[in-house]
């Protein structure tokens, strides 16, 4: 029997496919290493309710995860890379940081209609400043709603559009979605549009994920070196 790894994960359909993809990579490195996945509810993934430009920059989505590690009770953790906040705990380093599988934000709306053909006034669900200050740019008739939950829950929250009447502020007419998300749940067919990098600049690491270590790790720093080196 290999060395065991304990990864340490948020529990969601998506985060749990990213630990996948790294444990397949280090599998084709090492393939006697052994692996126990450590879900964590972190505080991002408890508050529904706060948007996601208010927390933007902070560990919100990563501070149960990271605090695991370093009271050594997961061995590494992966994370969406563009959910490290802007500096890590004292004691913690970033050991690798994969290349994103599709950078672009996407457009998932309820009639196919891409962003320059969605009605007047149409309501977007997103909770990014960015996304938010930018799609206000592009069109400024667009009212921006603050969504929240994992991507399976927003793509509910969508599809249930029928359901809402025409002034029902809760209606949705399209979301915003990283690409890359929906890649890694097999549901690109979901992708209306990838968004075009002159309207939506997508946050610099989207789609890229990274193992975050304690910075005494040194047969996992030199481990994950060793990842640079092995295909996606």
């Amino acid at each position: 029997m290999g060395t065991l790894f304990r990864i340490g994960t948020r529990k969601s359909p998506l985060a749990l496919r990213q630990v996948y993809e790294i444990m397949a990579r280090l599998k084709r490195s090492d393939p006697d290493i052994e692996f126990d996945i450590v879900a964590v509810d972190t505080y991002g993934d408890k508050d529904k309710k706060t948007p996601i430009s208010d927390i933007e920059g902070g560990d919100f989505f990563t501070r149960e995860i990271d605090e695991s590690l370093l009271r050594s009770e997961i061995d590494f953790a992966v994370h969406s890379a563009k959910d490290l906040p802007d500096i890590l705990k004292e004691g913690l380093i970033v050991a690798f940081t994969t290349e994103s599988i599709d950078p672009y934000d996407s457009l998932v709306s309820r009639s196919g209609l891409k962003l320059n053909e969605l009605p007047l006034g149409a309501r977007i669900g997103t909770s990014s400043l960015r996304r938010k200050a930018q799609l206000k740019k592009y069109r400024s008739d667009f009212q921006i709603v603050d969504i929240r939950g994992n991507i399976e829950e927003r793509l509910k929250l969508l599809d249930n559009y029928e359901r809402r009447t025409t002034n029902d502020e809760r209606r949705i007419d399209a979301i915003v979605i990283a690409a890359a998300g929906l890649i890694r749940l097999g549901l690109g067919h979901r992708i209306t549009q990838r968004i075009p990098f002159e309207i939506l600049r997508p946050h610099p690491l989207q789609g890229s994920l990274a193992v975050v270590v304690r910075k005494n790790s040194v047969d996992l720093l030199r481990l994950a070196k060793g990842l640079e080196t092995v295909a996606a």
